[in-house]
């Protein structure tokens, strides 16, 4: 296939983007807007100061209700009786709209005394990765304080917008330490961001936990800095193994970021994994490089015996991943990492990703004795994705810290300790020594289906 009928195609499967996102509500994503990748607009950036509220702001892009931003006033003026009548008025309008419910709770407590974390997400470049996030955060906040809060002490909650770059999550990180009320963080959002601001946290002493963030890099590289999520070496090993001893397959390559912390240690991972179980990975392809030709790769890769093509690319490079799922024309078998988990995958991809693997931490049907899954979807009205579950799992474990010690130090000494236990979305919470968690993974595959409004779902591989 020429460049030229490359672009066709990438342009045609944005405008379709674009066409069905917004339509509708789905699990992850945003009701009025769509995922639009991690550049980083020219435009100066604000302070970061300015990059945090406790609801004296909105970071919700596009229109927002007439309510909602009455909501937002009143809290920047202090007027929280006005604010809870807004906000609660904006939640009947859409249900599903965390910011607006974390603001709520935050009006409720007003000037009174609370225990303060906040949220580094990335707003500005990923409003729908921003919003299944702050679900999981606002669902335990919207939990502890509805039932008495953290030992009578309700929870406050900031939300603070990062963009998704490691140099505007250590300016936030700086803000956050500043601020002796927040005492932990949830985030930031990818490997990269948790790296740059982790140094920032650790010599602040202020503890970050991550939903999202799987680097193995992350693993031992500071007391500080926890993850709920379990590292690529995990998602690897079960995408390897599923490769080899349930697909009979041996010959793979591998589609990753050289330029993303998270693409590149999910990629070497997975080809460790696979020549342990005695397999290889014949090509490694970089979506980075200016020069990539999807349609070049795909046809190395088949000359080359491949039988699996292995997707381990980052939200920014989703797109050239999903041109080669489209020259692929189901010719190869697919897999993929958690950041393929999206929207756009089922929307671009169709039918030509239709039997894709995926790992991801946690599925809501992944479970059937859990309870979260029955109350998320009573509070948001709709199902929820692994990232909420895993930042509810993290907020949870700061809740859980704090009912042990308010304080920051006391905070990092719970989360540390062997005794260290809590229950969450995605079953029992404890940390290792080295800040991970040891939980597994889920495989998931893109299948027929309607929840998600596009013809196509992700569902357990059972």
């Amino acid at each position: 296939m020429s460049q030229k009928n490359e672009t066709i195609i990438l342009a045609l499967a944005l405008l379709l983007t674009v066409g069905i996102v917004g339509s509708g509500f789905w699990w992850f994503t945003n009701n009025s807007g769509v995922k639009i990748g991690n550049t980083i607009t020219q435009n100066p950036e604000p302070e970061s100061k300015d990059r945090v509220s406790f609801g004296e702001k909105s970071f919700t892009q596009g229109d927002i209700s007439p309510v909602k931003k009455e909501g937002v006033q009143a809290i920047a003026n202090k007027s929280y009786d006005k604010a809870i009548a807004n906000f609660t008025a904006a939640l009947k309008l859409n249900r599903n709209d965390p910011e607006a419910l974390i603001f709520l709770n935050n009006a409720r407590i007003g000037s009174s005394k609370s225990y303060t974390i906040a949220a580094s997400v990335p707003f500005g470049t990923d409003p729908n990765v921003s919003l299944e996030i702050l679900r999981g955060v606002a669902q335990a906040q919207n939990e502890i304080n509805t039932s008495g809060g953290v030992k009578g002490v309700p929870l406050r909650v900031g939300i603070a917008n990062d963009d998704d770059n490691p140099e505007i999550a250590k300016q936030i990180a700086s803000s956050l330490v500043s601020n002796s009320e927040v005492l932990g963080v949830v985030g930031p959002n990818t490997s990269d961001s948790t790296l740059a601001a982790g140094t920032i946290y650790t010599s602040g002493k202020l503890v970050a936990i991550s939903p999202t963030s799987t680097s193995v890099k992350i693993s031992n590289f500071s007391r500080y800095v926890f993850r709920t999520v379990p590292s690529d070496f995990m998602a690897a090993r079960s995408l390897a193994n599923y490769m080899v001893r349930t697909l009979q397959k041996k010959n793979a390559v591998v589609f990753f970021n050289s330029q993303s912390n998270y693409s590149q240690s999910l990629k070497s991972e997975f080809v460790s994994s696979v020549s342990l179980e005695g397999g290889q990975v014949s090509s490694e392809f970089d979506l980075s490089k200016a020069d990539f030709s999807a349609a070049k790769s795909v046809e190395q890769a088949t000359k080359q015996g491949a039988e699996v093509m292995m997707l381990a690319a980052n939200a920014e490079t989703l797109d050239k991943a999903l041109q080669v799922v489209q020259i692929n024309q189901k010719r190869l078998t697919l897999l993929g990492g958690d950041d393929v988990y999206t929207v756009k995958t089922l929307e671009i991809g169709r039918e030509q990703a239709a039997g894709m693997i995926v790992a991801v931490p946690w599925h809501i049907e992944g479970d059937r004795k859990s309870d979260f899954p029955q109350k998320s979807r009573q509070l948001w009205g709709g199902d929820v994705s692994w990232r909420s579950a895993l930042s509810y799992d993290a907020t949870v474990a700061l809740i859980a810290a704090l009912e042990s010690n308010p304080t920051r130090s006391g905070v990092q000494q719970a989360l540390l300790s062997s005794e260290f236990s809590t229950s969450g979305a995605s079953g029992t919470i404890r940390f290792l020594a080295s800040g991970d968690r040891n939980a597994p993974v889920q495989l998931v595959k893109i299948v027929p289906g309607s929840r998600s409004r596009t013809g196509y779902d992700f569902e357990p591989v059972r």
